[in-house]
């Protein structure tokens, strides 16, 4: 049965065929459309040309059929279209005829690639006739609809005796469409993959795993770690209050990397990088009364852990004898803040010797220096011996209340200029205690020294409110014993037992750090190593020359008639009740102050910290805030000075030519 454009109707069902089977099909249907154009006289429109090779192919082809499938092989005549009148129209363009191979070519290859495509587009017949079979096996449905593709194409009146005509100028419309469109294609990078046909995306199995976006380190992530009991406050409070991670600040940290998605590992919270707290844990809490419970505790392990994955800290000593001179450096920078190691330390303890007539203003000056990261926790002083702790702002809420004690070692003196002066305090649940020591002068007067050392550590009534954190392996006799850690330093005077001339050949063959030959001479290190003073305390390797003593303003050592030996009077030393809590980072001199015949010593620690209990007096976070904003203002005014003189000097530097 025949449909009115003279095609016969296809049935519903899909026939499975294999590629033989087409080819026959397609054989007996060109047979018929020669019979039916001897029938029309000639004028009637073949369905597709007659090419030799592929007619030679087929009929090679059909001689490779075995006999049983060419008898059960059901075959469809198709019959011709009715003939139509030549149309003359324009002769095409080279240009357009390479345009219509190439959509022949498109159309082809989607068809191939596009398995539920129903019909073909113009112009894909003679490809698809032509074209080599694909490899693999086709499904039935590509099969069946392909055919109804040859069947249904308006294109196939293209091959007729007449020429090159192309139908209506409608159908110019549509081919030149179709043109834009492919050409668009093209330049979206669609059209044109190559002779080869296109694959289909292959989608895996299964999800793949996430990745790990964290490019934090291990530190950085433990670091301010939510709570256990807080784990599930990221859902909770995207659930309860609405926020899916709207926030430019949030949604760049947690689809950067930057931090570890939903673990204890966590750097902080989805609202901010403060660590959540429920409120019945708000209600509960009670620190400056004490909470004695092991979780959840200000001072307990869990947030140590937050603030100090590795439990260590790091703190800054240093000594100075001023010489009580007025005039202070104009940088502190080289002082406090060394270019090695790179950053700066949590804890800044500052002891001076023979002060400056205005303490204030020496308080001033390191609070501008340290700048606002830091604040001053606590200051004494005894006669002109002085001591300043300065601690990073968010570490303050840590402290214990601080604690000071004083010993006179010259009763006789008015002005008390050799003495001790200790301030001491518990940091989460270590104790510190840190003096500062001015030891009678001299070279001979080795015994006064070790008399000054004993009288301070029997004297000083440290601690006072604060608990010891260990009682049991404390004395009465001695101050050291009833703190985890201690460091003492100042200006302990102690000599070098060797004539000036032997010291400065020392100094002049060696004058880089080896200084070996120099601590032979040493009298502190021999007292130590008998043990007469300074008991359980040690010393980091001195690598820098004698601090002690040189002409002021200059880098020589002392030219006057007394001509004093160089020594190293001004020393750092430490002991700690567990084994190897304190370990020396840096130890050494500041040889670019200058306005003193003493050059400043420091040393740098990594001390560690052990957790505590809030059953202790805390400072509750005090400070100087008169000093701070001082210290602050002097630093904004600093740098806009700075500032001034650099644009002046830029400007200065002109020259102008009228």
């Amino acid at each position: 049965m025949s449909t009115p454009n003279g095609f016969p109707q296809h049935s519903g069902a899909c026939v499975t065929r294999s590629t033989e089977g087409g080819a026959v099909q397609d054989l007996h249907a060109k047979k018929a459309g020669k019979a039916a154009k001897k029938e029309a006289g000639g004028n009637a429109a073949l369905t597709f040309e007659d090419a030799p090779s592929a007619g030679t192919a087929l009929s090679e082809t059909l001689k490779l059929l075995p006999d049983d499938l060419k008898a059960n092989m059901k075959m469809k005549l198709l019959a011709p279209r009715p003939p139509q009148k030549p149309r003359l129209e324009r002769a095409a363009s080279l240009d357009e005829k390479s345009w219509r191979r190439w959509r022949r070519f498109r159309t082809s290859q989607e068809s191939l690639t596009d398995p539920n495509e129903t019909s073909s587009s113009n112009g894909s017949l003679q490809e698809a006739s032509l074209s080599p079979p694909a490899r693999g096996r086709a499904s039935p449905c590509y099969r069946c609809c392909h055919q109804n593709s040859l069947h249904s194409s308006p294109d196939a009146s293209e091959a007729s005796a007449v020429g090159k005509s192309r139908g209506s100028t409608s159908d110019l419309g549509k081919r030149a469409s179709e043109l834009s469109s492919a050409f668009g294609g093209l330049l979206r990078g669609k059209a044109f993959a190559g002779s080869k046909p296109r694959l289909s995306q292959v989608m895996p199995a299964r999800p793949l795993p996430p990745l790990e976006l964290s490019v934090a380190s291990p530190s950085l992530r433990t670091a301010n770690r939510i709570d256990s009991d807080c784990l599930d406050y990221r859902h909770y409070s995207q659930h309860k209050f609405g926020r899916v991670s709207t926030s430019l600040s949030d949604t760049r940290l947690h689809g950067n990397g930057m931090v570890y998605n939903c673990s204890t590992d966590s750097m902080k919270s989805t609202f901010s990088l403060l660590t959540p707290i429920r409120s019945k844990d708000v209600r509960s809490r009670s620190y400056l009364e004490g909470s004695l419970l092991a979780n959840g505790a200000l001072l307990g392990a869990e947030e140590l852990s937050r603030y100090f994955p590795d439990r260590n800290i790091g703190i800054f000593v240093a000594t100075w004898n001023m010489q009580g001179q007025k005039e202070l450096p104009l940088n502190l920078d080289d002082f406090l803040l060394p270019t090695d190691p790179d950053y700066a330390q949590d804890m800044y303890v500052i002891g001076v010797q023979e002060g400056c007539p205005d303490r204030r203003e020496w308080e001033i000056r390191l609070q501008e220096t340290l700048g606002p990261h830091y604040v001053m926790l606590y200051s004494a002083a005894h006669g002109v011996l002085y001591m300043s702790v300065f601690i990073r702002r968010d570490l303050i809420w840590f402290c214990s209340e601080v604690e000071y004690a004083t010993v006179t070692t010259r009763i006789v003196s008015q002005i008390k200029t050799k003495g001790a002066l200790g301030i001491s305090f518990t940091f989460f649940g270590t104790s510190f205690l840190f003096i500062t020591s001015h030891f009678t002068s001299g070279d001979s007067k080795v015994n006064e020294r070790k008399l000054d050392y004993n009288k301070t550590i029997q004297s000083l009534t440290l601690p006072k409110n604060v608990p010891d954190t260990n009682p049991y392996r404390s004395s009465s006799s001695d101050v050291t014993t009833r703190f985890d850690e201690v460091f003492w330093f100042g200006d302990f005077n102690f000599r070098l037992n060797k004539d000036r001339e032997t010291v400065d050949s020392i100094l002049n063959q060696n004058p880089e750090t080896d200084v070996s030959k120099l601590l032979a001479y040493d009298q502190l290190t021999s007292e130590m190593s008998r043990g007469s003073i300074f008991k359980g305390f040690q010393e980091a390797d001195i690598c820098f020359r004698p601090s002690y003593k040189f002409d002021i303003g200059k880098d020589s050592y002392d030219t006057t008639s007394k001509q004093r030996t160089p020594s190293y009077t001004d020393r750092v030393v430490f002991r700690s009740r567990y084994r190897d809590d304190i370990h020396a980072v840096k130890y050494s001199s500041c040889p670019v102050i200058k306005t003193s015949d003493h050059r400043p010593v420091f040393a740098l620690f990594r001390v560690k910290v052990r957790p505590g209990r809030d059953n202790i007096p805390l400072a509750a976070g005090q400070f100087d805030r008169e000093l701070y904003l001082i210290g602050i203002k002097r630093r904004i005014t600093r740098e806009l000075q700075k500032r001034k003189e650099q644009k002046d000097q830029k400007s200065s530097s002109i020259c102008s030519i009228s």
